[in-house]
């Protein structure tokens, strides 16, 4: 039984026919497999309910053959990690997604966060040498998010600027 099952009638619909879709669509198994068990975790993640939608991308995972789509699922899952404060698992699991679709500028987006906001712990606690460790790797991994979506990311480019830790090249 499909997870985003929600009370909206638009959500209904959409689910109805992206079911439909599915059915009729010249695809394996597997791929059918993969796609509901992605799409269940994706409604999961949307309702908050994280550990459903781990246990649903897992599944997708098993199933995906796709890099790329096997790219967003890793990414989705991530995001999760992230947002539950496991920020090494979260690392660990956009690189894992960067190697099967390394053109994914939010994940070395979100990693940047992570690389930041320890430069600034670092900092904070007086670790000078750690925190510019830390904002060297956040610059790293925001330059190339830079050049893979120009002017998507404002703010890190302005980062970047402000820091000198911009290269000249890098929004070209």
């Amino acid at each position: 039984m499909p997870r985003s099952q929600n009370d909206n009638i638009i959500d209904k619909a959409f689910t109805v026919m992206a079911e439909m879709i599915v059915k009729v669509m010249p695809i394996n198994a597997q791929e059918k497999k993969a796609y509901i068990y992605y799409r269940d975790g994706l409604a999961a993640q949307n309702d908050g309910d994280y550990s459903e939608a781990l246990e649903n991308y897992e599944e997708s995972l098993k199933f995906e053959e796709n890099a790329v789509d096997r790219g967003e699922t890793l990414k989705n899952m991530a995001i999760i990690y992230m947002s539950n404060g496991k920020e090494d698992l979260a690392l660990e699991t956009y690189r894992k997604a960067l190697e099967e679709n390394p053109k994914q500028p939010s994940c070395l987006k979100n990693m940047g966060l992570i690389y930041e906001k320890r430069g600034r712990m670092a900092q904070q606690a007086g670790k000078f040498d750690e925190s510019d460790s830390w904002f060297d790797q956040a610059a790293e991994v925001w330059t190339k998010a830079v050049r893979l979506y120009p002017g998507g990311y404002l703010d890190i480019e302005n980062w970047l600027k402000t820091t000198g830790r911009s290269n000249v090249d890098v929004y070209f």
